[in-house]
């Protein structure tokens, strides 16, 4: 079978999760275990999402709504939009994997920041495009540098904002200076699946992209994933340029969206009392954690995510591997080539005060 897989796809790393609860216990036989490796809401979802998936259940013997209306509804009221401007996705990974599919040749030059989000690569990678790496400067992206990596190949220039994996984000201006200037060709994508967390704690510095959509050519996707805690049902949306999204309805799978995970997103983005509460104990508990690793003499960097990216002056992969010996999953940083570093998801206070206790153990 070899011989007729597409050179492209066997070029591919597989994307490689966080390690799953249930696994580490099995594996090393332990009881309690604790992750902070996804960057999921360690305080759940809302108990209003909970409520309407199970007022969903009876219903699980039809097919889902694939047009997604009543979502979209809700969304294009909230972001005050047209619902012809929006896609509902299995995750806002699968609009990334959708838009390389459709803009994509072989040859075309996709535009990326190192490190980034994984999936960026691997989906253009998966469609023959070659791969520009622009560096981060200080632990952030380097719009400029981008704008002077664009070739009459490019065609895709993805943005992380927040970035995934050291939280850091791009400004206002920053963006609004990138964007003067960029050929109308070119599909500039904004994922924004730690928004609400960059928006609390960064208040108007943290871009509104949505004021570029008349340029026709920019997208922007969101995650039900981190702050609503919905990461076990994958939801999410892009919106974009009616004409974009058209073509990336041709594209999407029938029923790509559970009739669970649609009822759920409608009823979270009801609770804004929860919303709120999450994001404050997810502040709060950032504060705890950098206090903390000001304290041990640790670099990190600032983050507008609900995670932090950690310097440990060491094997990151050994601290990794005793954490999870003490059963706290964090994200080892090998495969972004970042060697002396973890990352670690906020948590509840009580498993941020145990990530923080198990750290200077396994430092010493």
């Amino acid at each position: 079978m070899e011989s007729i897989v597409r050179e492209a796809v066997k070029k591919i790393e597989p994307y490689v999760p966080g390690k799953p609860i249930e696994e580490v216990k099995r594996e090393l036989g332990l009881k309690d275990v604790m992750k902070l490796a996804s960057n999921e809401n360690a305080f759940g979802p809302s108990p209003k999402a909970v409520s309407a998936i199970k007022q969903a259940l009876k219903d699980l013997n039809r097919y889902p709504d694939a047009s997604a209306f009543y979502l979209k509804k809700k969304l294009a009221k909230l972001l005050k939009v047209k619902t012809e401007n929006i896609i509902v996705s299995n995750g806002s990974d699968e609009i990334i994997v959708l838009c390389c599919r459709a803009f994509l040749e072989p040859g075309d030059e996709v535009i990326i920041s190192d490190p980034t989000f994984l999936i960026y690569r691997i989906a253009a990678q998966s469609q023959g495009a070659k791969i520009k790496f622009v560096p981060l400067k200080n632990m952030k992206y380097d719009l400029m540098a981008k704008k002077k990596a664009i070739t009459k190949k490019t065609k895709i220039i993805f943005i992380a904002n927040p970035d995934n994996p050291t939280g850091s984000f791009v400004t206002r201006k920053e963006v609004e200076a990138f964007l003067k200037g960029i050929r109308s060709d070119i599909l500039v994508f904004f994922d924004e699946a730690y928004k609400e967390f960059a928006e609390y704690s960064q208040g108007k510095v943290y871009p509104d992209t949505l004021r570029h959509l008349d340029r026709k050519n920019v997208i922007i996707t969101r995650s039900f994933s981190k702050a609503y805690g919905l990461a076990g049902i994958r939801i999410g949306y892009g919106v974009s340029s009616a004409t974009i999204i058209n073509y990336l309805e041709r594209l999407r799978e029938p029923f790509n969206v559970n009739s669970l995970a649609q009822a759920a997103a409608i009823a979270a983005l009801d609770d804004k009392k929860f919303l709120r509460k999450t994001l404050k104990a997810v502040e709060t508990g950032k504060r705890f954690i950098c206090k903390n690793l000001d304290e041990m003499g640790l670099d990190y960097v600032k983050s507008a995510a609900n995670f932090i990216l950690i310097n440990v002056k060491t094997d990151g992969q050994q601290i990794f591997k005793k954490l999870l010996k003490k059963g706290v999953i964090v994200r080892g940083m090998d495969v972004w080539g970042l060697k002396n570093y973890i990352r670690v998801t906020i948590g509840t206070m009580d498993e941020n005060k145990k990530f923080i206790k198990e750290l200077r153990g396994a430092l010493k």
